[in-house]
């Protein structure tokens, strides 16, 4: 089993390097200058060079590459006494660092948190304003996946019961629909009909965050009634493979002859299903649930900019407005270890529930 784990980590620690790499090089091959971006179109020429200096820009990408390796790893080599280097290690960047090992007078190597550079806009430390909103994204999926797991359970299981009937027909051309829907334009056609055609009757906001600022100047409160377009649009995908995959592993479990023994014996159809159905299909559909759950940190991100919800999507799309690099890639790469973690996990799951598949 720890074989079997540790490959995974391997694996998952090399596609995180890959996507680190492609990051890095798309966001440094552009042609926008940051330091123009932020001096304006008029900056003199050597402005805009000394702040490329200070980013670290001048240097060769195979160095801002190492560089960047360096700053953003949890374990990295440092220059203690050189701040030219870009291996110096700064204690404002890299405060509560844990020194390992001492190779020389000057370099060490040392256990630090993860450094995503700074905003060329705001100066914040790219980790401040991922804390920031992070968050917000990460409730908004777990309330749309939540959404999706209870009703999408519910109605795949009265389709396997009502199976071939016009209930069945009609849910499984509505799923279809959900399945093919771009979570962008769901987005549109949901704040359109919900927030703007039947605003008088549903009474929801086409645009808002969870913390709503009081008007009569008493700071923020939660307002949850902004998370139920956004959740009921990102859940939409999910409910319609949850769904699906219900509904054929119910029909799958009703055809077991213990089902067919259990009703012999009398047990009513709703027992059935509770005592028998339901735990045996659970498995499979829990297994979806946390594939998808990944997913929907990723696709978030259209869903936050329709509605404005203030988590990673409309940092993302900001920071790519306004050029700042630092951020968009910080967003990226927080995304990516999200997703390769929780694939990490759910491997793991796989081969402690199967143990066949430690074996391939």
């Amino acid at each position: 089993m720890l074989k079997y784990v540790l490959k995974k980590i391997f694996y998952g620690l090399f596609v995180l390097l890959g996507v680190i790499t492609i990051v890095f090089l798309l966001f440094n091959v552009l042609p926008a200058d940051p330091a123009r971006m932020m001096l304006g179109q008029r900056a003199d020429i050597s402005s805009i060079e000394a702040i490329n200096k200070d980013l670290g820009r001048d240097k060769p990408v195979f160095i801002q590459y190492l560089n960047y390796l360096n700053d953003i790893s949890p374990i990295s080599i440092h220059n203690l006494n050189n701040e030219k280097s870009y291996w110096y290690l700064d204690n404002s960047k890299y405060s509560g660092s844990i020194k390992l090992l001492k190779f020389s007078k000057s370099k060490v190597l040392v256990i630090k948190k993860p450094y995503l550079r700074r905003s060329y806009q705001s100066k914040r430390k790219v980790t401040s304003i991922m804390a920031d909103a992070f968050p917000a994204t990460l409730i908004l999926a777990v309330v749309s996946m939540l959404f999706a797991f209870i009703i999408g359970l519910i109605i795949g299981i009265l389709r396997a019961i009502f199976k071939d009937t016009w209930f069945d027909r009609l849910i499984s051309v509505l799923s279809v629909f959900g399945m093919s829907l771009p979570s962008f334009f769901a987005a549109i056609l949901v704040a359109w009909i919900f927030a703007f055609v039947l605003a008088k009757y549903t009474g929801l906001n086409m645009f808002g965050s969870l913390y709503t600022v009081d008007d009569f100047g008493n700071g923020e409160y939660i307002n949850l009634k902004n998370l139920i377009l956004p959740a009921f649009t990102l859940g939409i995908r999910p409910l319609a493979v949850i769904v699906e995959l219900t509904r054929s592993s119910t029909l799958d479990v009703l055809s077991q002859d213990y089902i067919r023994t259990a009703k012999a014996k009398g047990l009513n159809r709703g027992k059935v299903i509770l005592r028998h159905v339901l735990k045996n299909i659970l498995n499979p559909i829990i297994t979806s649930v946390s594939s998808w759950f990944a997913s929907l940190i990723a696709g978030a991100v259209f869903v936050e900019y329709v509605f404005d919800w203030k988590g990673v999507g409309v940092v993302m799309v900001d920071g790519l407005g306004k050029y700042d690099f630092p951020v968009v890639m910080g967003v990226l790469i927080v995304i990516s270890v999200f997703l390769v973690v929780i694939n990490i996990l759910t491997d793991i799951t796989y081969g402690l529930l199967d143990p066949r598949i430690r074996l391939e």
